[in-house]
């Protein structure tokens, strides 16, 4: 079938009804899966009360679900490209209801973070798939950048629609269930009605069995999991820590082993041509740094919201909701200008907007005086601004990229093209938290240090002394006014990885509008 047959047959009612929905499935994956990075992340506290965790484990509920997901990916890619891309999107979907109903029934510690795990190993599956469907289901053109454009929208939003949901569930006290069992049980019916439906929406791709790469599968997961692990240890125990540099040094290790296996081997896993391609390579990398930022600004901003702002989780879900609409909206605007506007300038002024909201978020305010008297802040002046701009910025940034990062590929390697993408999104948002939790640490730690070395010197001055409750209280205060100075060095910090993000899109970014309107693989046009 030539592209002009493919576009005819995409405009057919018949056949947009069944694009339709075959968006929705996917979409709908897409959505459940990265929500589940952020979900739970408000139960936190009442998943460590029911089932009595202890507080150094209890990061696992987040950092194992982080772990399974983003060292599985591209694994999971190249299943799709082996197996058939339908087939492994619905084990995929399978697998990650099935644990999401284990861990809403978990009784105990283990068999919750057991179930989290699971839970990554079903997105890992699901994910890549779901990206590579869009490119083999939809013709180039219009109808393939507007799917485009609805997953990078539940990419982006799905991390604030996992606190908006969260907040909500966890908020649930008139039901016989814990709320916070809500927020894994929810996704038992919607992922097996979604595998259940794939079948007759979704086509099937050509397997090719007997080709998996087991080396390359096994060097290749645990170093992308010594990596992962690595850069979440950094951002909690610092980059000295013993286990964060066997992590990182262990990961360096197998992955250059995966390298030199990859050189080797008959049907790699992860074909070194899909790199090759210079505005490919460029898209790999801008959505390496860009997630990077924008993960670190939900798990600041979720912390500030609620802790020195004192919203209640649902009020913080809330606070997110213009982030949600903001990014739908930038992901519809800029489908539509994709066809007629090259991604370097859709995508260059979307980081350039992002880079200037997390330097808005770097000015909030906050007291350094000893002893600070009041928590400033107001979320419509010192807020609501900059995650409007910053919404607004992704949703620009997100759809070229996600359209860039897959064009032309050979359709034997759809799969692992959409794994490297993922992989390099969620190893780019551990090492973001990283490193913008150590900028926030540095902060703390030094500013810490100053109001102590304060109080001491007003308590030897001989003038009247604070009540234990007023001490107490400025303490508390004091607190509060330190953890927003390291976030607001977090986000300063979190602008200059945006910005280069910016700068490599800006220089490497090559590829014209008129080729995201053309099928074939990748030689049509090579950057």
């Amino acid at each position: 079938m030539t592209d002009t047959d493919k576009v005819t047959e995409a405009h057919r009612p018949g056949r947009e009804l069944h694009l339709g929905w075959a968006l929705v499935l996917i979409s709908v994956a897409q959505l459940m899966v990265v929500l589940d990075g952020t979900i739970v992340n408000i139960a936190l506290p009442y998943i460590q009360q029911d089932l009595s965790i202890d507080s150094a484990d209890l990061t696992w509920v987040v950092t194992g679900y982080a772990l399974a997901f983003g060292s599985l990916l591209l694994l999971g890619g190249r299943l799709g490209d082996l197996y058939g891309r339908r087939r492994i999107f619905m084990v995929g979907l399978v697998v990650f209801a099935v644990a999401s109903g284990l861990g809403g029934l978990a009784t105990n510690e283990g068999t919750l973070l057991a179930a989290r795990a699971l839970q990554g190993l079903g997105a890992a599956l699901a994910s890549p798939a779901a990206l590579a469907l869009i490119a083999t289901t939809f013709p180039a053109g219009p109808a393939r950048n507007r799917a485009f454009a609805v997953y990078a929208a539940m990419s982006g939003a799905g991390a604030a629609v996992g606190l908006l949901l969260g907040g909500w569930l966890t908020g649930l006290d008139s039901l016989p269930v814990e709320g916070w069992r809500l927020t894994l049980l929810i996704n038992v019916p919607i992922g097996i009605a979604a595998a259940a439906l794939a079948p007759r929406f979704l086509p099937e791709s050509e397997s090719h069995p007997g080709e998996l790469d087991l080396p390359g599968a096994v060097t290749g997961t645990l170093g992308l999991l010594g990596l992962v692990y690595g850069f979440s240890r950094a951002g909690s125990d610092g980059w000295t820590d013993t286990w964060t540099i066997a992590s990182l040094v262990a990961g360096a290790v197998m992955l250059t082993a995966f390298m030199l296996v990859e050189s080797r081997a008959a049907h790699p896993l992860l074909p070194f041509r899909v790199f090759l391609h210079r505005t490919r390579a460029a898209s790999f990398v801008a959505m390496f740094l860009a997630p990077a930022a924008m993960f670190a600004m939900f798990y600041f901003l979720s912390q500030y919201i609620q802790n020195v702002m004192g919203y209640s989780p649902i009020e913080a879900g809330l606070a997110f909701l213009p982030f949600c609409a903001g990014i739908v909206v930038a992901a519809g605007v800029v489908s539509n200008l994709v066809n007629r506007v090259d991604p370097r300038f859709l995508a260059g002024v979307g980081t350039l907007m992002s880079t200037a909201a997390l330097f808005g978020f770097s000015r909030l305010p906050y007291d350094t005086t000893f002893p600070a008297t009041e928590v400033t802040g107001s979320y419509v002046t010192d807020l609501l601004p900059w995650i409007v701009l910053m919404s607004l910025g992704m949703g620009a940034t997100f759809v070229p990229l996600t359209l860039t990062a897959v064009h032309h590929l050979r359709s034997e390697d759809s799969g692992i093209g959409s794994g490297v993408l993922n992989t390099m999104q969620q190893v780019g948002g551990a090492l973001g938290l990283a490193i913008l939790g150590t900028a926030a640490t540095q902060i703390a730690t030094d500013r810490g240090a100053e109001f102590a070395a304060a109080a001491e010197r007003a308590a030897g001055s001989g003038g009247p002394q604070p009540t234990p409750e007023q001490v107490g209280a400025l303490q508390e205060i004091a607190g509060l006014q330190i953890f927003t100075e390291g976030a607001t060095n977090a986000f300063l910090v979190g602008a200059g990885m945006m910005l280069l993000a910016s700068v490599v899109v800006w220089i490497f970014l090559d590829v014209k509008h008129e080729e995201l309107a053309t099928d074939g693989p990748e030689g049509v046009h090579v950057g």
